[in-house]
């Protein structure tokens, strides 16, 4: 793999091939996508490699001091000998980056291969293709960050902890000096947590970029202006608090504090600036001094971070991982926007020409970005090619269909969960069909499966699924659980040889669906149908009827204005029960394919900033798109689904299955439907039960359940990348 290296004797800078780390207990093995150039710190340490001898040691009063102390006990040669070997050897660069888990080690349980995570550390966060970070310096990335916002995780990490030493209050004005990238960010954070900021820096663009993110004013520091928008914004008394984020040489930046701080206001030092604090000045106002120690505790104490022992959050409350999982939340919601921050992506490969540029002068940026291979151009104007995501393997041609049941003999039905839809959609039409029997009923609690066999006439209830499964008396298991557990009771049922009706979603990841996918290979049990009801409803059924066959690609916009979620729903659980869009976007996309009669080849998608809405794009075969607006901020008296589909002159409407029209050279208006819709589970029902009892095909062939399935797990990969995601052929 290659590394960015310097040699700090020399000062020269290289990209190195060097071995790929191995991945060691306690940690995980990533592949970067995109590490974040620290503007300031690490110039200032390849400005240093730059220097003389004497310069170094001028720059680094701290190991110069260390030297002297070495001489004392070891003697001259020696020393030289140490400080020698040390100075002329590579030193790696960087600390922010995101990637790929490529490997997990063994204690390791909150993230997998393929997950995104944020990694920091200056021994474990490099500049290089490959990294191994321990737990407590990585955090996973929440759903719709793209990887190249996450890369700023560790510095907001800094900034974060810079703010909380500050101990700032809703209502307060702060003055952040330096508005550098950690400035920036401090400067935003502020904002965020309702603090009026004015920021200090000679550099006239960044002042402009700190106010467009929502400073109340910035100026020079050797200027009134600052001094005048303090006075204006604190009726005279001073700000409360004073972030120093400047570097340099300089002592201007304490003794502004000391001017335009409040009495007994607060200092907090994050950067790396000179301090030689005017006393008077500092005594009078009684002034608080303190200092932010980088990501924030467990920084620099190696049980937290090589061992993973973490704080307990009753005593630590934000400990350096804390930190950057938050810091990903706020950049996630859009409480903090790094986009702007952006200066200039360079490839990774660039790594040398870019520092150069940067410590000449000729590259001035706030944030610079590498990008790695894998992650295609899309920083200086540049298309950005899709991301492809590896096809779904459709198990080979091996299943059969099952014998039709001898005439009179019911169709036997097993259900595994008994909640509120089972209990409120599927059972009450089951129970009053013809020919179904209600064999029996799994729950993980006694209480909910005797409810249910009193309620609806089942058989036996139980809480031993293996059991049920290994009845040859049950013709077909419905899966109505928890989304986390259905892709894994849909392979055992698959395997024990039952047809299958699983409510969607079919499976959460990709693995899951390629565990269910391999079952059906392994049993030549293809008897399976996901709960996607819609296509069955009688109304939308009656209006595609009308509008007729296509000659000509489509245009389908479907709005779903799907309402805000209770406190305390497990919908809310998307650590383990997966997001929202996950758990009932297949639904609307096997509905948009099953109007355009094709599965989709393409998914791009968007998220707004701050909530859950989502906009959806497929793309598929012959052209035709859809559109898919998922929104949660909506007005809970509109209706919940309303659908269009434009083509060949032609314009279907629906409106959230209580009435339907279709517009063409005639016209055609469906009468309004009776308050309760008919969403087609009653006629979804029908299909599948006659289905298992003529042992004909499935309702809905697996191609296009695993399209579907496929098609809503790159929703979540397009959010992550920020690009259009490739749905690659079935077979």
């Amino acid at each position: 793999m290659k590394q960015v290296v310097q040699n700090y004797k020399s000062g020269e800078l290289a990209v190195l091939d060097v071995p790929v780390p191995g991945c060691k207990p306690g940690g995980v093995l990533v592949r970067t996508a995109y590490s974040l150039i620290s503007t300031g710190t690490e110039l200032m340490k390849v400005s240093e490699a730059g220097m003389s001898m004497v310069g170094k040691a001028r720059s680094r009063p701290d190991q110069v001091a260390k030297v002297m102390q070495s001489v004392a006990v070891n003697g001259v040669p020696a020393t030289y000998r140490k400080v020698m070997g040390k100075l002329d050897s590579w030193t790696p660069l960087g600390y922010s980056l995101c990637g790929v888990v490529e490997e997990v080690g063994t204690g390791i349980d909150d993230v997998k291969a393929g997950d995104l995570v944020a990694c920091a550390g200056n021994e474990h966060a490099l500049h290089a293709e490959v990294n191994w970070v321990p737990k407590n310096l990585y955090a996973p990335l929440p759903d719709g960050l793209a990887p190249r916002h996450a890369a700023f995780g560790t510095v907001g990490s800094i900034a974060l902890q810079g703010v909380r030493q500050g101990e700032s209050r809703l209502g307060e004005t702060a003055l952040v000096i330096g508005l550098g990238l950690i400035g920036q960010l401090v400067a935003q954070l502020l904002t965020a947590s309702g603090v009026r900021v004015v920021g200090a820096d000679p550099d006239p663009a960044r002042c402009e970029l700190a106010e467009r993110l929502g400073a109340a004013a910035c100026g020079d520091p050797s200027s009134a202006a600052v001094e005048r928008a303090v006075a204006e914004l604190t009726g005279g008394h001073g700000v409360d608090q004073v972030y120093l984020a400047a570097g340099g040489g300089s002592n201007q930046p304490v003794e502004l504090a000391a001017r335009l701080c409040r009495d007994r206001g607060r200092v907090v030092d994050i950067g790396k600036c000179r301090l030689d604090l005017p006393w008077n000045a500092y005594y009078e106002k009684e002034l608080d001094v303190r200092f932010s120690r980088s990501y924030g505790p467990g920084r620099y104490d190696p049980e937290y971070e090589l061992q993973g022992r973490d704080y307990p959050i009753g005593y630590v409350r934000w400990t350096e991982r804390r930190n950057l999982a938050c810091f990903l939340d706020l950049v996630a919601r859009g409480s903090v926007d790094v986009e702007p921050l952006v200066s200039h992506v360079a490839d990774f490969d660039d790594a040398v020409e870019t520092y150069g540029s940067l410590k000449d002068g000729g590259l001035k940026a706030v944030a610079v970005l590498f990008r790695y291979p894998g992650q295609e151009a899309d920083a200086e104007g540049t298309a950005a090619p899709e991301v492809t995501v590896p096809a779904v393997r459709l198990p080979a041609a091996t299943t059969r269909q099952r014998p039709a049941r001898a005439a009179g003999k019911p169709v036997r039905l097993a259900f595994v969960g008994a909640g509120n839809y089972a209990t409120s959609m599927l059972l009450p039409h089951l129970a009053r069909r013809d020919g179904v029997e209600l064999a029996a009923v799994v729950t993980t609690t006694a209480l909910s499966a005797a409810n249910a066999r009193r309620k609806f006439g089942f058989a036996e209830a139980t809480t031993d699924l293996d059991t049920v499964l290994g009845d040859d008396g049950v013709d077909a298991v419905f899966v109505v659980t928890r989304h986390s557990s259905h892709a894994e009771l849909t392979r055992k049922a698959l395997l024990a040889g039952k047809a299958v009706f699983v409510e969607k979603p079919l499976a959460l990841t990709g693995d899951e669906l390629a565990g269910v996918l391999a079952a059906v290979e392994e049993s030549g049990n293809d008897r399976i149908q996901v709960g996607f009801n819609r296509r069955f409803a009688p109304l939308l059924r009656e209006a595609k009827a009308r509008f007729g066959a296509r000659t000509g690609p489509a245009s389908l916009r479907y709005l779903v204005n799907a309402g805000g979620l209770a406190h305390g729903s497990w919908y809310l659980q998307q650590n383990t029960e997966g997001s929202r869009f996950a758990g009932e976007g297949g639904h609307f996309i096997d509905t948009a394919s099953w109007l355009l009669d094709a599965d989709p080849v393409s998914v791009y998608a968007l998220t707004t900033p701050g909530n859950e809405d989502l906009q959806v794009v497929l793309g598929y075969p012959d052209g035709s798109t859809a559109t898919i607006s998922y929104v949660t901020t909506g007005a809970p008296g509109f209706p919940k689904e309303t659908l269009d589909l434009v083509a060949d002159g032609r314009v279907l409407r629906l409106d959230d299955f209580v009435r339907a029209s279709v517009y063409g050279r005639k016209k055609w208006v469906s009468s309004r439907l009776p308050k309760a819709r008919d969403k087609g589970q009653s006629a979804e029902l029908a299909a599948f039960v006659r289905a298992v009892r003529t042992g004909g095909p499935m309702p809905v062939p697996l191609e296009s359940l695993a399209a579907t399935t496929a098609a809503t797990l790159a929703v979540r990969t397009g959010l992550a990348s920020g690009l259009p995601v490739t749905l690659a052929g079935a077979r």
